[in-house]
């Protein structure tokens, strides 16, 4: 008999997944559920319930359950489970490791998890359970390969672990350097393009977490307008020797000597967040390269990648170029978002004694059936490939759902708006439709047998994970999605992926050109849209296909008109 675990992420990006022994069943964020805003917490009783129960399962059925971990307050690392009105305290696992633990002891306790009396649950550490997330879903985990582990989260420096699938042992082998991953957005949210509507963000601000998640994927695109500086990148190197990084009034000193230096004084916004980029990316990779010089027994192997920081495709083309590893694996949930399916790998291998996740990327929410078309729009049956050539003969962007949501933030198809790249206008009309700043690029989907001649590596990478150059002579074939400095958030597809698979393939049959824009379907500030109805309701394109069917507006939108 299959043992069936639940993982849980109750705070913020929460999340709820299914493993059946070692097969994820499912992985639902809050986000994705009835267009609820981004970084949402999972922690009702209610949406708990509902969500296993939507999965097919009642809380009775799961056979052990693992929640993650989360920082200290007052002493107590602790999480808050709501039921009906009243909240219940629940202490769980740390945030990080500590030298000398084994991460995967776990912690147990009992608590009203699904409103239903006490649950027995394990908790395991935030760190842990990013670990094990990119571990247990790469090809290393597949082949029974040891690795190792980089977790860099927005609370903790960059830690360094390794696992050792034959004989389950996960540890922590040192921390790369003494830089937290928050110190990223920290900086950046002090320069006029991230600020606040009521400016700076302070330490003792009530809000700090949920504010700044949304500020490193903007500094990240918005880095690309600038150059690092050198004599900036030194100023920052000596502050970080002078004042210590373990909490959020060091990041906030940090800050305020980097920008009050004389180096800074009329120094772009561009160039100081260039600067940062490159400053984090060189030390993480100084300090791969100190450790494998100081250990040689772990050269050659190959490395995993997790935690928020592993959000930035510059760094993880870095590490991967950089020679050090046998392969470089990203999974597409590095962040907060796959720390539900990291608790519950956690779990499977302290209770199967299994280390590799059978899993497909398309296991979140299935599509929300709209059985009837609202006034307005009109509909008829439509399959991928008649949507390719309609993407080629209308030159129009279209709202593409179908099946079950991408799980993560790094993997779409499901849940996108395509449209062509052989207009720099379009890049700027996805942007105001989404009411996103100017300076965002469009990411690129390519069928994989033809990205090497187009991007540069070009090698497979189906979850815009690594950054890849637009080849020159394609620049003005596809310039919607090359960003400012060349590059592009590169994702391919191949036959795997088969509805976009049948969408590019009939768009290339129409054109010649084997790429299309590919950016989220969704509401600004929320997730997915869960239906078609939402995207109806939007009214952002002429357009909307969902699972077979085409629903086209009356009216013409071609101007762009949207709410």
């Amino acid at each position: 008999m299959e043992k069936l675990i639940c993982g849980l992420k109750l705070t913020h990006d929460g999340a709820l997944a299914v493993i059946a022994d070692d097969q994820l069943l499912f992985s639902v964020e809050a986000e994705k559920l009835e267009n609820r805003p981004r970084y949402s917490a999972m922690n009702t009783t209610a949406d708990l319930t509902a969500v296993l129960r939507r999965g097919g399962f009642e809380p009775s059925d799961v056979d052990t359950v693992a929640v993650d971990g989360w920082g200290r307050r007052n002493g107590v690392s602790q999480v808050t489970i709501l039921d009906e009105g009243t909240s219940t305290t629940v202490e769980v696992a740390d945030y990080a490791d500590k030298p000398g633990d084994d991460p995967l002891a776990g912690r147990p306790d009992k608590a009203p998890l699904f409103g239903q009396g006490l649950v027995g649950f394990h908790s395991y550490t935030h760190a842990t359970d990013h670990a094990l997330a990119s571990f247990c879903s790469s090809p290393f985990a597949e082949a029974g390969q040891a690795a190792l582990i980089v977790v860099w989260d927005g609370g903790m420096p960059p830690c360094l672990y390794h696992y050792d699938p034959a004989t389950r042992s996960l540890r922590l082998l040192r921390q790369l350097t003494t830089v937290v991953g928050g110190l990223y957005p920290v900086f950046a949210s002090h320069l006029a393009p991230f600020r606040s509507p009521s400016g700076p963000l302070d330490s003792q601000h009530e809000k700090l977490e949920t504010l700044l998640l949304p500020v490193s994927g903007k500094a990240m695109a918005y880095a690309a307008l600038g150059k690092p500086d050198a004599s900036i990148i030194s100023v920052m190197s000596a502050a970080t020797k002078a004042k210590p990084l373990t909490d959020a009034i060091h990041l906030y000193r940090w800050t305020r000597a980097v920008l009050n230096s004389p180096e800074a004084q009329d120094t772009s916004d561009a160039t100081l967040t260039a600067s940062i980029q490159q400053y984090l990316g060189t030390t993480l990779l100084d300090g791969l390269t100190e450790f494998l010089r100081d250990e040689p027994g772990y050269r050659g192997l190959p490395l995993c990648l997790s935690g928020g920081c592993a959000l930035n495709i510059k760094w993880n083309a870095s590490l991967r170029g950089s020679g050090l590893f046998e392969d470089v694996w990203v999974p597409p949930f590095p962040n907060d978002a796959g720390s539900a399916i990291g608790a519950a790998c956690a779990e499977m291998i302290r209770t199967t004694g299994r280390s590799a996740l059978r899993w497909s990327v398309f296991a979140g929410p299935e599509l929300v059936p709209s059985p009837d078309t609202p006034a307005g729009w009109r509909s008829r049956p439509c399959t991928p490939a008649e949507l390719g050539r309609l993407l080629a003969d209308t030159g129009e962007p279209v709202v593409a759902l179908t099946g079950r949501a991408e799980i993560g933030p790094r993997a779409l198809g499901h849940r996108s708006i395509l449209a062509p790249a052989t207009s720099v206008a379009m890049r700027d009309r996805l942007n105001e439709m989404k009411n996103r700043e100017g300076y965002r690029p469009v990411a690129p989907i390519c069928l994989v047998d033809a990205a090497p001649e187009i991007f540069a590596p070009g090698t497979p990478d189906p979850y815009m994970l690594f950054e890849h150059d637009v080849r020159p002579e394609w620049a003005g074939k596809v310039p919607a999605i090359v960003h400012v400095d060349g590059s592009a958030r590169l994702q391919t597809v191949g036959q795997d992926n088969d509805f976009l698979y049948e969408v590019l393939s009939a768009y290339r049959e129409r054109t010649g050109i084997p790429v299309l824009c590919n950016t989220s379907a969704n509401f600004n500030g929320s997730g997915f849209f869960p239906d078609a109805v939402s995207a109806l309701r939007w009214a952002g394109t002429q357009h909307v296909y969902a699972d077979g069917m085409l629903y086209t507006a009356e009216e013409s939108r071609s101007d762009g008109e949207h709410r």
